[in-house]
């Protein structure tokens, strides 16, 4: 006989969380199903405060650009700037607007004060230099690694001169041409500069793992962590302005599994810092194949928390959030039969749910999918509840 629901729940914090897993991961994924919601962000920052004071978790990464964040890092790490001019700067699509993201950096902040630098808490974007209108110019970080090598290794091991990058990136608006999205013709991304900055991008970081040993000695740990950052970050810019000029009928599948690889080769980078907090949408850190229709026709490919998941094994763990009512955007109360109608009944909310044996639970009765009346919620599919290693349910996403 199946287990009743309400034994698979528990309270809504890192101690639940934590007692979930099969072990203590150096990546801990928790996902959200939409962005945005304020009840989400203050149940994470909450549980970022209990990791950091319980489990010594020194680390939060949020999808948001990766060299936009390391402004963040620099103001709740050193106090460089303010609070303002930080998640303005710092945080990409918007998202610096939601007072969960402001208030998360504030805190960050207060706690750094006065702590010496093992005990503070660092703060990163995983997602790459992209939006959904454009990608950026691989300016930035090409010439970031560039000044850094330059400054560090003897010039005639560097594969060219400053101002040849520069000639060969020309105007930056050649590279963020919104139209590029849906025309392949307007991207740069196979031009002959292009076909050459790529050759020069893997040459310079090629330089920067040859010369590991002396750069270590001659660079601040954090200032050679920013080097690999730039390095992967202007390959991976490269590669994806390569497939926005594709015409094949991949082209969708090539952009979004390069989109997430540069979230998987950051987040592995925070895995060797962990243990880290990392949150963004429940799509991009699932163990499954991801699945979406673009342009009237299916796409898949590899997530991010897939690709990590795969390298990592159990020092990968993912917590996905599922949300009950966002009234605003028309998310009404779910059906009964769904997975989201079922812990909707519960009477403890916000609550950690052990999320494969809910699944068991479930098999006699097996859940209907729930279906969005709003493009931006995406409900959980019951198919792949086991996958998770644990799961938030939040009654409404205005509120906790």
């Amino acid at each position: 006989m199946a287990t009743d629901i309400t034994d698979t729940v528990h309270a809504a914090d890192a101690a639940a969380v934590m007692g979930l897993l099969p072990s203590r991961p150096r990546l801990l994924a928790l996902g959200e199903p939409t962005h945005g919601a304020e009840a989400l962000l203050e149940l994470r920052n909450e549980l970022f405060r209990q990791l950091v004071e319980q489990e010594g978790f020194r680390t939060v990464a949020i999808e948001s650009d990766c060299l936009r964040g390391l402004a963040v890092d620099d103001y709740v790490t050193s106090g460089t700037g303010t609070l303002d001019d930080a998640v303005e700067r710092g945080i990409s699509h918007g998202w610096g607007e939601y007072a969960g993201n402001r208030e998360l950096v504030r805190w960050m902040r207060a706690h750094n004060h006065g702590r010496p630098p093992s005990e503070r808490v660092r703060f990163a974007g995983f997602d790459g230099p992209l939006e959904i209108t454009h990608a950026d110019s691989p300016r930035r970080p090409l010439t970031a690694l560039h000044d850094f090598l330059a400054t560090r290794v003897d010039a005639d091991l560097l594969p060219c001169a400053a101002d040849t990058l520069d000639g060969l990136l020309g105007d930056d608006d050649r590279w963020t041409d919104p139209a590029a999205m849906t025309d392949p013709s307007r991207s740069v991304g196979r031009s002959a500069e292009a076909g050459r900055l790529r050759l020069l991008a893997d040459d310079l970081v090629a330089l920067l793992d040859q010369q590991t040993p002396h750069l270590r000695t001659v660079s601040t740990p954090d200032d050679l962590d920013r080097a690999h950052l730039y390095g992967r970050t202007a390959t991976g810019l490269l590669r994806y302005h390569h497939c926005m000029a594709d015409t094949s009928p991949s082209r969708m599948r090539r952009l979004v599994a390069a989109r997430d690889q540069m979230m998987a080769h950051n987040l592995l980078a925070l895995a060797d810092r962990g243990p880290a907090l990392v949150h963004g949408h429940n799509a991009h850190f699932q163990r499954t194949m991801s699945a979406m229709r673009m342009g009237g026709a299916p796409v898949r490919w590899w997530s991010a928390g897939a690709l990590v998941s795969a390298r990592l094994g159990e020092r990968y763990a993912f917590v996905a959030t599922a949300l009950g009512t966002l009234r605003h955007q028309g998310v009404d109360t779910p059906p009964p039969d769904t997975v989201e109608g079922r812990l909707y009944a519960l009477p403890q909310t916000p609550c950690v749910i052990d999320a494969p044996r809910l699944a068991t639970t479930l098999t006699t009765t097996p859940p209907r999918p729930r279906e969005s009346p709003w493009f931006g919620y995406a409900p959980l599919d019951p198919a792949h509840l086991a996958d998770h290693d644990a799961l938030v349910f939040v009654r409404d996403g205005s509120r906790i």
